[in-house]
């Protein structure tokens, strides 16, 4: 019969505490495992920051930097032509949501930018927010439409 006092934890389920900081004869003394001496050892210690190489200089201070990168550089989801002709049917109206619902662009953040590689047969009517010049050109000789969003 069970009681609560027969009942009893089942072995291996509960641990002893780990007693730090009183003496060796605990097996966690000395450095109380905290590892080495110094400044890693000590309470409240400062963790480096990154790229921190112990006082020697950086190597991201001694590369050298060239160039510039525009804050306000827009990046686009290409999209050529060849896949349009492969993916859609004569006549369809082409936007962004329908390219991301076809897997032709996986981000629908990112502005659109039609581009000219390959050949366009069919008469689509692409919207997009960009077209190159060509790919342009190539639709309307399809019998298509370029409307920019």
């Amino acid at each position: 019969m069970l009681t609560l006092t027969s009942m009893k934890k089942t072995p291996g389920s509960t641990h002893k505490r780990k007693r730090i900081g009183r003496g060796k004869g605990s097996g966690h003394g000395n450095e109380s495992t905290r590892g080495g001496k110094g400044q890693t050892a000590r309470s409240g210690k400062p963790h480096p920051y990154l790229g921190f190489e112990g006082g020697q200089m950086r190597l991201v201070r001694i590369l050298p930097k060239r160039g510039f990168v525009s804050p306000h550089r827009v990046v686009y989801s290409a999209v050529n032509l060849s896949e349009l002709e492969k993916k859609f049917d004569a006549g369809q109206v082409i936007d962004p949501t329908l390219l991301a619902q076809n897997g032709i662009i996986k981000n629908l953040k990112k502005p659109v930018k039609i581009l000219a590689r390959g050949d366009i047969n069919k008469a689509l009517t692409v919207r997009a927010h960009r077209f190159s010049e060509s790919a342009k050109a190539k639709i309307e000789k399809a019998g298509g439409k370029a409307e920019v969003i």
